[in-house]
């Protein structure tokens, strides 16, 4: 009896690798407009980082609560690296003039970058705890440590005297910043400049200003394109972008400074 032997299994290329039959078909424009091509791969970018900044936090506060300095400290960096990048990109968005994005934005419906869940599960990841729960894994991220805690975490475990409020306090409450016990922790990490603590406490303050410029440049790229105009979406536009600049995720990484 001839039994027919299994079909050999495809060779791995760059194209089925990268699934790029299936990327390159995701893009799917709602009008014939040149730019809106541009304008769906750049937030499709977007989202892409934002999944491997995701990624990479998840990393981070494995390897701080792991006492792993080095390895935090390396994949603190890579953040900060990716942040650069997504902010470089607003150089190409910016390309596109006022005229030629209205030629498409009736079209646009009611989506908005505010509706990125990804990007509030990362201010969750970063600390923020009063978004909207209407997302599953922001919700679930509000509620377990942030990387701040999870910083605390790592410095008690290398022998810093870290209040014992702070690291059984409830993850899901807002961070108290300000706390005298922890400027006075924060003081003694950075009295030690050349220590792994404080090269880990400032990548984190990296992050941070990463954060806070992504959020400067998409004020003024919103105010390039679209004035002060309500948002798509029905969001209030520049004027809510505004609102959210100079929020530190890590105030007590700043404060520091002025002790």
């Amino acid at each position: 009896m001839n039994v027919d032997s299994p079909a050999a299994p495809e060779p791995l290329t760059y194209a089925s690798y990268l699934r790029l039959p299936d990327l390159l078909t995701c893009q799917s424009p709602a009008t014939d407009e040149h730019d809106e091509l541009l304008f769906v791969v750049i937030h499709q970018v977007y989202e892409l980082w934002f999944k491997q900044i995701l990624h990479e936090t998840a990393m981070l506060q494995r390897r701080l609560e792991d006492g792993h300095g080095s390895g935090a400290l390396h994949t603190a960096r890579r953040i900060a690296k990716i942040l650069k990048t997504i902010v470089g990109q607003l150089d190409v968005l910016e390309t596109m003039t006022p005229r030629q994005f209205a030629a498409f934005r009736p079209q646009l419906g009611t989506s908005s970058g505010f509706q990125s869940d990804q990007f509030r599960e990362l201010e969750a990841v970063l600390g923020r705890r009063d978004l909207p729960t209407d997302d599953p894994r922001t919700a679930a991220a509000m509620h377990r440590r942030s990387v701040f805690d999870s910083l605390l975490r790592y410095l008690a475990a290398t022998g810093y005297d870290v209040p014992e409020p702070a690291l059984t306090r409830d993850p899901s409450e807002p961070w108290p910043a300000g706390d005298p016990s922890i400027l006075e922790l924060m003081t003694a990490v950075y009295a030690e400049d050349d220590s792994t603590g404080a090269e880990v406490c400032e990548a984190l303050v990296d992050i941070d200003e990463g954060i806070q410029e992504w959020r400067y440049r998409h004020v003024k790229m919103v105010e390039r394109i679209i004035g002060v105009r309500m948002g798509t979406g029905g969001s209030a536009g520049a004027d809510y972008l505004r609102s959210t600049l100079f929020r530190p995720a890590f105030p007590d990484l700043w404060a520091v400074r002025s002790v």
